[in-house]
């Protein structure tokens, strides 16, 4: 399902073939579904130059923030190491990196005002908002509950745009709910569409995440399910638990609009984590044309002490 982004580009016109026709063909097995339209102007990327920009995500520092997912997080900070949205810049700041401010560490009380000051902090450090993320659930029935998390999500985007992040990164859902009803992807395309058209407006793309055990299949179905200009793939790295997953991200790198790197990748049949290979990742990245925001999300111990040594592995295999 890999192509040459700006050489398809050339042949079909963006819109010459509706994405949704694509969506369907998929389901039905017809051969139109191996490729599916780019949703967005990828032959403005210049194939003879990737530039990857390096970006660190906040939740590399979970354990050592004050707030989770709108409450009191449940465990005091690790260690008594404490830190917050505006330490969090000034340690990317250190590291001369963007910064991906996940949504689940922000003080529940935080408004307008609070985002145009983290807005202004990072501007005047010097540190680029490269996203934000959430962790929505949109393979669930139609429901109030599913109305909801739209809602919340469409709120998110607004606090995007408002801090100038350009991409925000969404979950489509979990693989054992897709796989439960046929009906599930259908609700989580519609879902995504939604949102992917209100952040369209804002000027914020949407990266939908290989997230709960996704394969990269059902993250070309949902690429293939949605018109938009401001939608693609949050691509990452460490999310893809196969016997080939360098072959799932070759898959899904051409329809990737952020991608996040994780330093370890774990093996399908035992969970046992190994190295991942940054100079193969690299590679497939540069092959797709991919030019943006390299963001690694540290999960290991010792994020402090860490991550320094962690980004240096990352600047020696994505440096422009």
């Amino acid at each position: 399902m890999t192509i040459d982004r700006r050489r398809f580009l050339k042949s079909v016109s963006t819109g010459a073939i509706g994405v949704g026709a694509f969506s369907s063909a998929l389901r039905s097995g017809s051969a139109i579904a191996a490729t599916p339209t780019p949703v967005f102007q990828q032959d403005l990327r210049n194939a003879q130059n990737s530039n990857f920009k390096l970006g660190l995500a906040a939740y590399s520092f979970k354990p050592h923030f004050e707030f989770y997912k709108g409450k009191k997080a449940k465990l005091p900070p690790l260690d008594g190491k404490k830190i917050d949205m505006f330490g969090f810049i000034d340690y990317c700041a250190d590291q001369n990196c963007g910064a991906e401010l996940t949504s689940y560490f922000f003080p529940p009380d935080a408004d307008d005002a609070y985002f145009k000051k983290i807005k202004r902090y990072a501007f005047l450090n010097g540190v680029p908002i490269v996203g934000t993320a959430i962790g929505n659930n949109f393979t669930i029935p139609r429901s109030e509950k599913l109305d909801q998390q739209i809602i919340d999500a469409k709120r998110w985007i607004d606090r995007a745009s408002l801090m100038g992040a350009p991409h925000i990164r969404f979950f489509a859902g979990k693989r054992k709910e897709l796989e439960g009803s046929p009906e599930t992807m259908n609700v989580a395309i519609e879902a995504l569409q939604q949102c992917a058209d209100y952040a369209g407006k804002a000027g914020v793309f949407v990266g939908v995440e290989n997230h709960g055990d996704l394969s990269a299949d059902h993250i070309i179905e949902i690429i293939s399910g949605i018109k938009s200009d401001w939608f693609g793939v949050n691509l990452d790295t460490g999310n893809f638990v196969s016997d080939n997953p360098y072959a799932e991200i070759k898959q899904c790198a051409p329809y990737a609009v952020n991608v996040q790197i994780k330093v370890k990748m774990k093996a399908p049949h035992n969970g046992d984590k190994f190295d991942a290979d940054l100079e193969r990742i690299s590679k497939i990245l540069r092959e797709a044309s991919y030019r943006g925001n390299v963001v690694m999300e540290y999960e290991e111990e010792n994020p402090f002490e860490n991550v320094p040594a962690a980004m240096d592995q990352l600047r020696k295999y994505f440096s422009s």
